[in-house]
């Protein structure tokens, strides 16, 4: 089953829909590349992910260990390059509640899991990933 179905909508603007939930994203071309920049971009999407995958894969060992890290916040900041137009870096900042009581042991866990999350391996090796985490 394919994931997505993305419909060109005219003027830089996409739709696209998550076939198995049925969930809608709106694209909308950066005000640097002749779009409104009234959305997500497809780059701001992928710097998004990061940090979402980021944050989920260390929400599935924090589970699995019956840690709390519930009202984790994270900023993303996407940087694009040119020549090629691409994304040379994304800065991502982890900020944690306070009382999270985790150890050094358990955040080394958590900032491992966090760099080797799917997103993170598969972003082309060039891309500069910045990340902070602030407990």
């Amino acid at each position: 089953m394919d994931t997505a179905s993305i419909i060109y909508n005219g003027e830089l603007r996409t739709t696209a829909t998550h076939l198995r939930s049925g969930t809608v994203i709106e694209t909308d071309a950066p005000v640097d590349n002749k779009g409104k920049g009234e959305r997500f971009s497809p780059t701001d999407l992928v710097a998004t992910a990061l940090g979402s995958c980021m944050l989920s894969i260390m929400g599935i060992k924090a589970m699995e260990s019956n840690w709390a890290i519930e009202g984790t916040k994270v900023s993303v900041l996407k940087t694009m390059g040119t020549e090629p137009r691409r994304i040379t870096g994304v800065t991502i900042v982890f900020d944690f509640p306070a009382g999270h009581n985790l150890g050094e042991k358990e955040r080394t866990i958590l900032e491992r899991a966090a760099h080797n999350c799917p997103v993170a391996k598969s972003v082309h090796p060039d891309m500069v990933q910045d990340v902070t985490f602030n407990w």
